[in-house]
């Protein structure tokens, strides 16, 4: 599903780091900085939540043990804790890491907003795409 551009206050429509429209990653959870089901950015977004992924047992674990407890759910902030088989709008410097630790999971490229290249190489993310025939 792509992303709905309607109304965006004369912004260019966000693109994918394949320089496609963006598509949607998420909606259950609901994802994104703006919790608008995309891994759009802005200049407020200083995590770069960018990397569209598929969270793994694996990487949630790596990710807790670095700090960055996303599995645990946090009802007071209507957060439901991200689980294996997930998507999630992950910050592109976390995907990095995980990705230099052996950790990374998997990428939707046409969920992966373009800005994510400024921390990950596009070959790497293909490399561990979901989304490429």
């Amino acid at each position: 599903m792509f992303r709905d551009d309607t109304g965006n206050g004369g912004r260019r429509p966000s693109r994918n780091v394949l320089g496609q429209p963006l598509e949607s990653c998420s909606f259950d959870p609901l994802t994104g900085f703006f919790r608008n089901g995309c891994c759009d950015t802005s200049a407020e977004d200083i995590g770069s939540h960018t990397v569209c992924i598929v969270a793994t047992e694996e990487f949630l674990a790596f990710s807790k043990a670095s700090g960055n407890d996303l599995s645990t759910p946090l009802p007071q902030y209507g957060f439901p804790g991200v689980k294996p088989g997930d998507r999630w709008c992950l910050c592109a410097p976390r995907w990095q890491e995980a990705f230099e630790a052996g950790k990374m999971p998997r990428v939707v490229l046409r969920a992966t907003h373009e800005g994510a290249l400024a921390y990950c190489a596009l070959e790497d993310l293909k490399r561990y795409a979901v989304d490429l025939s």
